[in-house]
């Protein structure tokens, strides 16, 4: 117990000493952000660097291959076909319902055979429908997001196809993953040794038991046979990919999208090293890590710590483009 407690109280000074020494307002430690932005870079010497567990290091160039192993499992399409006619049905009920309830408002106002308490269940009506709209729409995008971000003929085309049996749709887990950064080219079934091409139309929302991203595929011409429960083996394929290889410990994530930390320039009057935010576009997962551009593989990433950092620049990152080398 003693020796928790000692521990907790050495963090607590650590951190303490950490926020103190992160200077605020010294021109000496203080410089502008790429992009003009005038941020305050959290500044560290050699003791608080150590304190932290900052290390710092050069990215390693790599290049990801282009086909990644999978499962796909085949869906229902009657639940599609169902649940594009609630949205159709539910939403038609509350264009009625507002209808009406601008007929007897004008009427009510007009003092024309509409009383009052007939306005009131109309308002009432109306809101109920508008919510089971509401709940319907969001249903069927959580289900069916790429779908839903469609215009209508396009959506009604593939609605069309599934629920008549020309295509079929599929759930194709990337394993692994929990989020997608750059969506493959197309996907490579492998039905009973038959190459089946797909054409990918988005991400899902919705994970399933796996615990994997999901990507909703269009299967036309399926081979006889193949149908809702399946699950088949398949590839995602894309380009190779060349980046630099990032470990999950170095990538933060803000309102901007991810972002790094990089030392910025060497020691100041004070002994201190600067650290600045510089965004990154994550490619894809590879290894323990992300393959991901923005940064070269010279640069100086902290590869460890940067979560101290992130607390002693403060909740609001303002991460900047690296177009200052």
């Amino acid at each position: 117990m003693k020796s928790r407690r000692k521990q907790a109280m050495q963090l607590a000074l650590c951190v303490l000493l950490l926020h103190s020494s992160a200077t605020v307002g010294d021109d000496d430690d203080k410089s502008p952000a790429a992009g003009g932005d005038d941020t305050t870079m959290p500044a560290l010497n050699g003791d608080q660097q150590q304190a932290a567990g900052i290390r710092v290091a050069h990215p390693r160039a790599v290049t990801a291959p282009g086909r990644i192993e999978a499962f796909g499992l085949v869906l229902d399409a009657t639940t599609l076909l169902s649940e594009v006619g609630d949205v159709t049905v539910l939403t038609a009920a509350e264009h009625s319902a507002s209808a009406e309830l601008v007929r007897l408002r004008a009427l009510y106002q007009g003092g024309a055979g509409a009383s009052l308490k007939m306005l009131q269940a109309a308002q009432t009506e109306y809101a109920k429908s508008q919510a089971q709209a509401e709940l319907a729409s969001a249903r069927f995008t959580l289900h069916w997001g790429p779908l839903s971000a469609l215009a209508p003929e396009p959506r009604r085309r593939i609605v069309d196809a599934a629920t008549n049996g020309r295509s079929l749709l599929l759930r194709a887990d990337w394993p692994g993953l929990h989020s997608v950064a750059m969506l493959p080219d197309s996907v490579l079934l492998n039905v009973d040794g038959i190459r089946v091409p797909g054409r990918i139309l988005g991400v899902l929302r919705q994970y399933t038991e796996l615990q994997n991203a999901g990507l909703l595929v269009e299967i036309r011409s399926a081979p006889a046979g193949l149908g809702p429960g399946a699950r088949v083996p398949l590839a995602l394929l894309m380009p190779e990919r060349r980046g630099v290889l990032l470990p999950r410990d170095a990538v933060l994530y803000g309102e901007k999208g991810a972002y790094v930390y990089r030392q910025v320039n060497g020691k100041t009057g004070q002994g201190k090293v600067s650290y600045a935010p510089v965004k990154v576009n994550l490619l894809v997962p590879y290894g323990d890590g992300w393959l991901a551009n923005g940064v070269d593989d010279d640069d100086n990433i902290v590869m460890q710590g940067a979560g101290v950092l992130w607390t002693l620049q403060g909740v609001d990152v303002h991460a900047v483009d690296d177009d200052d080398d």
